[in-house]
């Protein structure tokens, strides 16, 4: 698909030119895309405009001494791998959870954060919402939505894991982390009902919805069940290593 034909579908599904727009992506699901994961990522600037500011996760498994000019993402797709990597665009120091973003925004996104919790107010997916960002979900579902981890740090959910992150040569920390295996998540479709907008981009399914609302939704399904996005007790050994 063309460049300009997927720009016209991120702006029909309502990619607000000039906003944030945080994005999770399967180049897998949405291929094929004139000129691959770059033109992708063109389309996705278009989108937004010059006034715009794109970002992504580029986490890594903080294994090793993290260089945000050289540790390549883990799992995170070609399509982010891609973006930060490219002139102009910053990435934040993050050594488990960077994120990188490229516009007028992405210096305050990627600014320094504390090592926990990763995804807290205090971090590039805190200000995407702080900057009223919307979050773009393309050919993923809400499991793979890093705003869902910030509703739990905010709500101060009673369960995490600690990750370990190599911070210096020599030098590892565990860092806490409200995670776990994330499937709970996909009950927020039905819960954002009328405030996402679904449709297509390129040829995967894509979800829009504002980060004020994916927050304010999962706060509230928080507020009355604690452990409403963990899967029922013994069935799960990472929601189980969560409670633990």
């Amino acid at each position: 698909m063309r460049r300009a034909a997927i720009r016209d579908q991120l702006r029909a599904l309502g990619v607000t030119e000039g906003g944030v727009l945080l994005v999770h992506t399967s180049f897998r699901a949405a291929r094929p895309v004139e000129g691959g994961p770059l033109g992708l990522i063109e389309a996705l600037r278009d989108a937004v405009g010059p006034e715009g500011t794109l970002v992504m996760p580029t986490m890594t498994d903080g294994a090793s001494v993290f260089d945000p000019r050289r540790t390549p993402t883990v799992d995170m797709g070609v399509v982010a791998e891609t973006f930060w990597r490219l002139p102009g665009v910053r990435r934040s120091t993050h050594p488990g959870a960077s994120f990188a973003a490229a516009g007028p925004h992405a210096e305050r996104i990627c600014a320094e954060q504390p090592l926990a919790p990763p995804h807290g107010p205090d971090s590039p997916v805190g200000r995407v919402h702080d900057l009223d960002g919307q979050v773009l979900l393309l050919g993923v579902h809400h499991s793979e939505s890093t705003t869902l981890h910030l509703a739990e740090a905010l709500a101060d959910a009673p369960y995490a894991i600690h990750h370990p992150l190599v911070i210096a040569p020599g030098v590892t920390v565990e860092v806490p982390e409200h995670d776990h295996c994330c499937v709970g998540f996909r009950r927020m479709d039905a819960w954002l009902a009328g405030r996402q907008k679904v449709g297509h981009v390129g040829h995967a399914e894509a979800r829009l919805v504002r980060a004020r609302d994916v927050v304010e939704v999962a706060r509230a399904a928080l507020a009355r069940d604690p452990w409403v996005f963990l899967c029922p007790e013994g069935t799960c050994g990472e929601c189980d290593r969560a409670r633990g």
